[in-house]
């Protein structure tokens, strides 16, 4: 279904209920139960009785009179949450407007969900250009640079994941459209510090990207200067690497004081064993 995700084996109920959450999300705007009824896996009376219950939850909302449904206000009550408590964006705020203001482009702050890049903020360039990217929109990881510079740096199984994650399809000429072609540019993301996205995702857009690690180079997200080729080359674009890398830098030394905390592998073990 479009913009759904699988769901895991064994989720049951709840994992099935999610899937009917992220369809009508995936829509960006009010949708009928014949529209989510044509792209669902489920049967029309398997579908009519999840939303249902998510509607009486709150989770999702009916308007009778159009008889559409859009996500509910309890949903944007949790993401609200999730936002605040769980992504890098209120810790990054600051370094976002401040690197803004300094290079003039667009900026991108991003984490990594089940392989793919969510854009969790956004800051538009002083001469905004059309492109995909918003905050709260999901985008592929292996053709983007803030994608690419969080896989080069996840640990060898998560890196294998993320990698099968990719649908590799081929978006321009430049695209990295195999699993091979990418996993040596992640090599050579890793060996200079840095990732870039040569017009791979849209033509005219490139950017410039940096991981951000903690002390112990855990991944935690990435950000990004984005340009369009109508007014600069990678030569500029490159010039503020530097900067970019020292934002990201600080935005992780904020994010493991404040929200991302360094723990022993068996710290929670040890907890649990306490009487």
């Amino acid at each position: 279904m479009g913009g759904e995700q699988a769901t895991v084996a064994g989720d049951g109920t709840i994992g099935k209920a999610c899937d009917v959450l992220d369809q009508v999300a995936a829509f960006a705007r009010p949708v009928r139960f014949a529209e989510l009824l044509e792209s669902s896996n489920f049967p029309k009376a398997t579908l009519y009785r999840f939303l249902q219950t998510l509607t009486n939850q709150g989770m999702l909302s009916y308007d009778p009179d159009r008889q559409t449904y859009t996500p509910g206000l309890r949903l944007v009550r949790l993401a609200h949450a999730a936002w605040t408590q769980s992504s890098l964006a209120p810790i990054a705020r600051p370094f976002l407007d401040a690197l803004s203001r300094e290079t003039g482009e667009t900026v991108h702050l991003a984490q990594l969900d089940a392989g793919q890049v969510l854009y969790v903020d956004k800051r538009n360039a002083a001469q905004p250009v059309e492109m995909f990217s918003q905050a709260g929109k999901v985008g592929p990881a292996y053709c983007t640079g803030v994608g690419k510079a969080m896989m080069a740096y996840l640990d060898e199984d998560a890196r294998n994941k993320a990698l099968s994650q990719q649908s590799y399809h081929r978006f321009t000429d430049k695209t990295l459209a195999s699993e091979g072609a990418l996993r040596a540019d992640l090599d050579l993301i890793r060996d200079r510090g840095y990732a870039v996205d040569d017009e791979e995702h849209e033509p005219g857009i490139i950017c410039i990207a940096c991981p951000i690690l903690t002390s112990t180079s855990r991944m935690l997200g990435a950000i990004s200067v984005t340009g369009s080729t109508e007014r600069m080359d990678f030569d500029q674009l490159e010039t503020w690497v530097p900067r970019v890398r020292r934002v990201a830098e600080q935005i992780g030394t904020e994010a493991q004081a404040w929200r991302f905390p360094e723990t022993r592998p068996n710290a929670i073990n040890d907890r649990m064993q306490v009487t």
